[in-house]
């Protein structure tokens, strides 16, 4: 057994798929299966249930899950500071970013920082807010943009905008000339939200149920700019951030406050408090806090 062994096997545990696995590895599927097989010979036990549409960790799956995870956290980290002592200037950072966040703040950070910085290799993993802070979490990924609050003994925080979500609607909507809205007025209304691996879609409705009612939910989406242009089809309501609402066509969809409750939006930059962060990964935090301001 080797490094990679652990690395394969972990890959298809999170993905509950050989074929996503190899693919998100750039492998074949036969030679990560091959791998996967290897282990369960060398421990003697199946670590898989492949019966169902996806494969499933079995009881020693999860336990050699649990010590894996950490084997290969200890190893990144070594040869992270091996790196360093070399003061290569090089290697690579992995960070996760939501695509209403990546796409809105970080293509200009993102192309400043490798005018700074050619030799290292910026690895961009787009997920939802909660499966970013939990991969992050995981030892995953290096660094990751999330939605506050999170555990502040498990991570460090960089906090860059703290917003108020804002209530868009068509044009024809009852409510598209009033100023300010409140959240307990739009419970006849069908939302539109981000799907369930973004934060926004847990606290929008944990917001709704704490004013009275369960919001119906007539469509979910992972873009923000789908989802307006959702409203603007007169197919439901939406919250979205202020920096977002602010770009859209006053034409064609209407904006306007959003209150009791008030539902933040605050992002911020995460990473480990126990993780040792490589040169290339405490760059890029050294860089964001030149570019964007703390709040």
């Amino acid at each position: 057994m080797d490094i990679r062994h652990l690395i394969y096997f972990l890959e298809v545990a999170h993905r509950e798929s050989f074929t996503k696995a190899a693919n998100h590895l750039f492998v074949t599927q036969p030679t990560i299966s091959k791998m996967v097989k290897n282990l369960e010979d060398e421990f003697g036990v199946e670590l898989f249930d492949r019966t169902g549409k996806r494969v499933q960790l079995t009881d020693a799956g999860h336990i050699i899950l649990k010590h894996a995870e950490k084997i290969i956290h200890s190893f990144q980290n070594m040869t992270h500071a091996l790196d360093d002592l070399r003061d290569l200037k090089t290697g690579s950072v992995r960070i996760g970013l939501p695509p209403m966040i990546g796409s809105r703040f970080f293509p200009k950070i993102i192309g400043g920082f490798r005018e700074q910085f050619p030799g290292i290799t910026i690895q961009l993993v787009e997920n939802g807010a909660k499966k970013v802070e939990e991969e992050v979490g995981r030892g995953l990924l290096d660094i990751g943009v999330i939605l506050l609050p999170t555990d502040e003994e498990l991570f460090n925080t960089y906090s860059f905008v703290k917003e108020e979500l804002r209530l868009i609607v068509h044009p024809s909507h009852p409510l598209s000339g009033r100023k300010v809205v409140k959240l307990s007025e739009l419970k006849e209304d069908p939302f539109i939200l981000f799907r369930e691996d973004f934060a926004l879609h847990d606290r929008i409705i944990n917001a709704c149920l704490s004013v009275g009612f369960q919001p119906v939910i007539a469509s979910e989406s992972s873009q923000w700019d789908l989802i307006s242009e959702m409203v603007a089809a007169n197919l439901g309501i939406a919250l979205l951030p202020e920096t977002i609402c602010a770009g859209l066509d006053p034409l064609r969809v209407k904006s306007m406050r959003l209150i009791d409750p008030i539902i933040l939006w605050q992002l911020a930059i995460v990473w480990r408090k126990d993780h040792y962060l490589p040169f290339a990964a405490r760059e890029w935090i050294r860089y964001n806090k030149t570019i964007l301001k703390e709040v």
